[in-house]
């Protein structure tokens, strides 16, 4: 299991933005290790300082293990960029 296309995914949920390359490769890094599929895609998340949008990894996995993920994600000092079911971006 790995990463697929975001309409593999029937009920995703939004778990993670990574607001860096190498958050994102950590990310994947531990979703891919621990078996789940995941989608991720590329969404607006702020502004620079001088203006300009941020734009971040998001991803996903299936609602059934959404809540798996986010604590994994968490335990590995990935806590900030962990969405929460009742978080909007």
């Amino acid at each position: 299991m790995a990463r697929v296309e975001p309409s593999a995914l029937t009920e995703s949920e939004l778990i993670y933005m990574a607001a860096s390359l190498n958050e994102a490769r950590k990310a994947e890094a531990l979703l891919t290790d621990r078996g789940v599929d995941y989608a991720v895609q590329v969404k607006p998340f702020g502004f620079t300082l001088l203006g300009s949008q941020r734009k971040g990894a998001a991803f996903y996995v299936a609602v059934a293990q959404a809540a798996y993920c986010r604590s994994h994600l968490e335990t590995a000092g990935l806590g900030l960029g962990v969405v929460n079911e009742d978080d909007s971006v």
